[in-house]
């Protein structure tokens, strides 16, 4: 065994949200429940484990103009890391990472490609901004390139109304998520406001990012289809400063900004309440910085969910969602270890002990 990279995982490990075990061995990066033959005088890691955390709304290679450099990109996705981060849905970059697959000890990345926009209905340098009748073509082009998951833009402001609005008709976005289905991709779409959340439920879209515009209405559809939303919470707290911004040249816009953030809240409890999954995600690597995993838990928490389910919306649950795997036998060691149990104080999640990937402690 001298040869072997063995590390063991002793105190409380939370396999699930009441699956609690003694401890567990990192054998060769992966996890046994089962002590080694002939191990001796290894590293011992104490405390109360978590599976590596989850940041399902997050955008690694890019930054508030554009895309990053890969230097950028890494020193992103080792803060991510070091916040308790092992597990990132990259909800649109323009940028090339997979470079970071080759990295043990950078978090897992699962992408959905680049942002696919409306000509001049996004931010800069972000996305393809395409018309509607090419839209079927780049989702397919995106679904090939992603890890089964394709990001539109389903709504933003239009200069036209001076308003946020939806941008793809009915039809085109019909096609296109029957498409990525056809190719075993998932999608999913930004959505701050009201008016596309009917049309994408109804057309099969698996996820709504913000789903700020939730209403009465939406709400019962996305229970009865099973669509998730990823709130972002620690975003839309950006809502009244942007509104500000835009206050002179899109009043309306900014009202209906501010309107959003003063119910957000009540919207994501309400949605919790009807059975839609909700899972964290913090929209880094815009204008947002990265590392805010356990600011996004504290605010599901503030919205009214309950603190076990917050925390399984970037642990347990939000790795099923993903078809990633647990602390179950022989998956990847990939956990943070924390002094307290977050179960108790979602609180704990921002201090991490020990960050271990693939059975290597990386951070801590």
């Amino acid at each position: 065994m001298s040869d072997r990279m063995v590390l063991r995982v002793k105190g409380r490990v939370l396999a699930g949200p009441d699956d609690v075990r003694d401890e567990l061995w990192a054998v060769d990066g992966r996890i046994t429940y089962e002590r080694p033959l002939g191990v001796r005088d290894v590293p011992v890691v104490h405390g109360w484990a978590l599976p590596g955390l989850v940041d399902a709304h997050c955008h690694v290679g890019l930054d508030r103009h554009g895309p990053v450099d890969e230097a950028t990109s890494e020193k992103q996705a080792l803060t991510d890391r070091d916040a308790g981060t092992l597990l990132i849905r990259d909800a649109g970059s323009p940028s090339d990472t997979r470079w970071i697959d080759d990295r043990a000890d950078l978090p897992k990345i699962i992408r959905a490609g680049r942002h696919i926009a409306r000509t001049r209905r996004y931010i800069r340098n972000y996305a393809h901004e395409i018309e509607p009748g090419d839209l079927v073509a780049y989702v397919a082009r995106e679904a090939r390139r992603g890890d089964g998951w394709v990001k539109l833009v389903g709504d933003w402001l239009d200069r036209g109304t001076g308003d946020l609005g939806a941008c793809w008709p009915r039809g085109e976005v019909e096609a296109a998520i029957a498409e990525a289905h056809r190719l075993g991709a998932r999608v999913t779409a930004h959505c701050f406001a009201e008016e596309s959340l009917r049309d994408l439920v109804e057309a099969g879209i698996d996820c709504v990012e913000h789903a700020t515009g939730l209403t009465e209405d939406t709400i019962p559809l996305f229970a009865e289809r099973g669509v998730a939303i990823v709130p972002t919470l620690v975003n839309i707290g950006t809502f009244p400063h942007l509104a500000d911004s835009g206050e002179a040249k899109f009043p309306r816009w900014s009202a209906h900004m501010r309107e959003l953030h003063a119910r957000r809240y009540d919207t994501v409890r309400a949605a919790y309440d009807a059975g839609i999954p909700v899972f964290v995600g913090t929209d880094a690597g815009g204008s947002l910085a990265h590392g805010l995993v356990a600011d996004e838990v504290a605010e599901l928490v503030r919205a009214g969910i309950p603190p076990i389910e917050a925390l399984s919306a970037t642990a347990w649950g939000a790795r099923r969602w993903l078809g990633r795997p647990l602390l179950e036998e022989g998956a990847p060691a990939d956990l943070v270890v924390y002094d307290e149990d977050p179960r108790a104080d979602v609180r704990v999640l921002a201090a991490p002990r020990r960050i271990i990937l693939n059975g290597r402690i990386v951070a801590g």
